[in-house]
């Protein structure tokens, strides 16, 4: 996209055959000053969401212990949860694709909010479930609709755009359980309720940044995309087995991510004898290389293309990984350091790349993207939980170092058209 084009905050995405899509296809992505603090309210919201729904596994000791559950019973809160917060994220984003909700972000953000208060008061099993579905469906609605906002306030530069939105998400996961072990352990469940603070601040951030995005609509309303189909369009089949390969290579990320998330402080803990806090500390080194990753894996992607991002963020961090488990303790925090960053990059290229195959189904992108890589952690957490229950905690480190070979399928993705410069 040439400078003239910056300057009057118009793009155009890589035409469609069908019709245009309203809140995608008509929207004009904007650029400029407006457009950076919309990026940065949905990045601030991002993170405050997160942090809400990673609360509910940071406080599962207290629930079991006050309530006297046996991991079974978690497994179904965690299910409760995974099943509103992955499986709905594809229906919202279709809807939304065909019905753009300016106002659904604050919305969703207020159905978390109530499950984070009946979440405080809960008093039996059945509520407990009841609000954990509560804060999956709130995360539902959030993410395909903010991913389309962050395309639309991109003003072209798309990678950018996912990498700054989602390294607010990245962030929350980290801060949230911080903040419950702080706060909640020592105060007891009811204290949940405190974080109904970030909810309300949530809400009224979503809320300014819906009627920017209800502008952008009316701005958008009755204009066709310009230009004809692409040329070199791909078959649907060709779409949907790239579509597909790139699910399988969010499946190795995040399984891999997941030994990490929900393992490696123990790993450190059995595997070298440190501290609890230690490995706390260890941990938080990797959070935040997967931030850091986050953020330069799109601006790379808008500067080099979405697959040699994808080729490199998934293939290249083989080595590392395969080293991993047979190191002593220095090097293994300072191989998660490129592990944490290598793999966190690809996400927003993975993304980028599958709103290009699929113009004008932003929503459903985001939703299926998202929903799948956290249902896939959970599917990861659930099974090398398992593993480590049968054989060894170090015997997870050594099965899942091979997880990134699956990038080889990054060989088989079709180079896309660029979109047309004006």
């Amino acid at each position: 996209m040439d400078a003239r084009a910056r300057e009057r905050g118009l793009t155009r995405e890589a035409p469609v055959t069908g019709p245009p899509q309203v809140g995608q296809s008509a929207v004009p992505a904007a650029a400029g000053g407006p457009a950076a603090v919309v990026l940065a309210g949905l990045s601030l919201s991002h993170l405050l969401n997160d942090l809400i729904q990673s609360l509910l596994p940071a406080i599962y000791p207290l629930l079991k212990q006050s309530y006297r559950l046996d991991f079974g019973q978690i497994g179904l809160i965690t299910l409760a949860f995974q099943l509103t917060a992955s499986l709905l994220q594809p229906v919202v984003g279709l809807f939304t694709d065909r019905h753009p909700q300016p106002f659904s972000l604050a919305a969703g953000m207020m159905i978390s909010l109530a499950g984070l208060l009946l979440l405080s008061t809960a008093g039996s099993f059945p509520i407990l479930l009841l609000a954990a579905c509560l804060v999956g469906m709130g995360s539902a609605i959030f993410h395909p609709e903010a991913s389309r906002v962050a395309r639309l306030a991109s003003g072209g530069r798309f990678g950018l755009a996912q990498s700054v939105f989602q390294v607010g998400g990245n962030a929350g996961s980290a801060i949230g359980p911080l903040l419950a072990a702080f706060i909640v352990v020592p105060n007891g469940q009811g204290s949940v309720a405190v974080f109904a603070v970030a909810a309300l601040a949530g809400f009224a951030i979503l809320s300014l940044v819906g009627r920017w995005y209800r502008g952008r609509l009316a701005a958008g309303a009755g204009r066709r995309r310009a230009g004809g189909p692409a040329a070199g369009t791909l078959p649907r089949s060709r779409v949907v087995a790239t579509i597909a390969i790139l699910l399988v290579l969010i499946f190795s990320k995040f399984f891999y991510m997941a030994s990490f998330s929900s393992y490696f402080t123990f790993y450190l803990i059995h595997h070298f004898g440190v501290s609890v806090q230690e490995s706390q500390l260890y941990l938080f080194v990797f959070l935040g290389a997967v931030a850091v990753g986050t953020v330069v894996g799109g601006p790379i992607g808008d500067r080099f293309g979405r697959k040699v991002v994808i080729w490199g963020s998934i293939l290249g961090v083989l080595p590392f990984t395969v080293a991993l488990p047979h190191v002593n303790l220095a090097w293994t925090v300072v191989l998660t350091v490129p592990i944490g960053m290598i793999l966190a990059s690809a996400m927003p290229a993975i993304l980028v790349y599958a709103q290009e195959l699929l113009p004008g189904r932003v929503g459903l992108v985001g939703g299926l993207f998202f929903g799948f890589a956290f249902g896939m952690g959970g599917l990861g957490a659930a099974i090398l939980g398992e593993i480590a229950d049968l054989t060894s905690i170090e015997t997870v480190y050594r099965a899942c170092a091979y997880l990134p070979a699956i990038g080889l399928l990054a060989a088989f993705l079709p180079r896309l058209q660029p979109a047309p410069k004006t």
